[in-house]
């Protein structure tokens, strides 16, 4: 998967993250000339793999009125 298509897939993967977006593309545009130089990265899923959360930690606050 080439840097444009990754970026495609996190917007769709994750389409109400716009900073998200925005950090993971300037991330990655800024890696493309070494992805391009040093292709095993690319056969390893590197950046597949730098993108993804390795675990999510979701809770919920329930809120008590006070009056």
């Amino acid at each position: 998967m080439n840097i444009a298509q990754l970026i495609d897939h996190i917007q769709t993967t994750h389409p109400h993250q716009i900073e998200f977006h925005q950090a993971t593309s300037e991330v990655l545009e800024s890696l493309e000339e070494f992805i391009a130089n040093h292709p095993i990265y690319q056969s390893q899923s590197l950046l597949e793999r730098m993108v993804e959360p390795e675990r999510v930690i979701m809770f919920r606050v329930t809120w008590i009125d006070d009056t």
